[in-house]
């Protein structure tokens, strides 16, 4: 059976578990073969549990075992230079690159006056600076194969309305709606199209650990402000694999003359 990215080359971060993971299988089981990245080790002041070289390990199996060719990078989205050489390698050893998602990102609850500025930065560092390194190391594989292509930034709820609690969260991922339009903007002339996706809740690793302990102190703080972003409908979150049939569908040939645009997986949680 064939599928609708057969032929193609993706390139995702945050590759290791959860939304990365469940995009990485998705493009796989299409017809795509991956180019998978992933710090896999400690990340700077999160509450729940990194991922580990393991899960990018599994991560590749799970690759593999629909049929599809993976390569995988234990790096980090804020070294342009480590990625722009994965990517080399990468596409010399697969021919081509066509497709990026640009997943991984940070999320720290911390209220306005708890947030330091270790933590803002990181935030920033990661989920806005990681996401321009990806674009930038990745967009010039996709231009020079002629064949145009498709990218998408993961960008959130937080992108569209905000995210208690997370102002340095929510200031990244609204960036990440002015980068989809910018790249889109200029990437376009080369069949390049650009867009962001916007997850609410995901029942993903994220909320392992004590993300759910730090949660429930900064909604302590103010708890008029703890509902929003509630689901029209049931459950209340997302599972990775429902981001990922946006993902896919972002980056098939069935969203050919969708650019510039911020498709939103959330329930209806942005109107709440």
């Amino acid at each position: 059976m064939s599928g609708r990215l057969d032929g193609k080359v993706a390139f995702i971060t945050g590759a290791a578990r959860g939304q990365g993971r469940a995009h990485a299988v998705r493009l796989a089981r299409e017809g795509a073969d991956v180019l998978a990245l992933d710090l896999a080790g400690p990340l700077p002041g999160v509450p729940y549990d990194s991922a580990t070289p393991d899960e990018l390990k599994e991560t590749a199996a799970a690759v593999e075992a629909t049929g599809r060719r993976v390569l995988t990078h234990q790096g980090d989205v804020r070294d342009l230079a480590g990625m722009a050489d994965f990517l080399a390698r990468g596409v010399e050893a697969f021919g081509r690159l066509d497709l990026v998602v640009a997943n991984a990102g940070i999320c720290i609850p911390s209220t306005w006056d708890e947030t330091t500025p270790a933590v803002f930065r990181d935030t920033i560092d990661i989920n806005v600076t990681g996401v321009w390194n990806t674009v930038m190391a990745s967009a010039p594989h996709i231009i020079a194969g002629g064949n145009g292509g498709s990218i998408v930034l993961t960008s959130s709820y937080a992108g569209k309305k905000m995210q208690p609690f997370m102002i340095h969260y929510t200031t990244s991922k609204h960036a990440l709606v002015g980068m989809t339009r910018g790249f889109a903007a200029e990437l376009g002339k080369h069949r390049i199209r650009v867009n962001s996706v916007h997850p609410g809740g995901v029942a993903t690793p994220m909320g392992s650990g004590d993300m759910i302990t730090a949660i429930e102190h900064t909604n302590a703080s103010n708890p008029r402000l703890a509902a929003m972003g509630t689901t029209f409908i049931d459950p209340p979150y997302a599972e990775a694999d429902q981001i990922a049939d946006a993902v896919a569908f972002l980056l098939s040939d069935e969203a050919s003359f969708i650019t510039a645009e911020h498709l939103s997986v959330d329930g209806g949680a942005q109107y709440f």
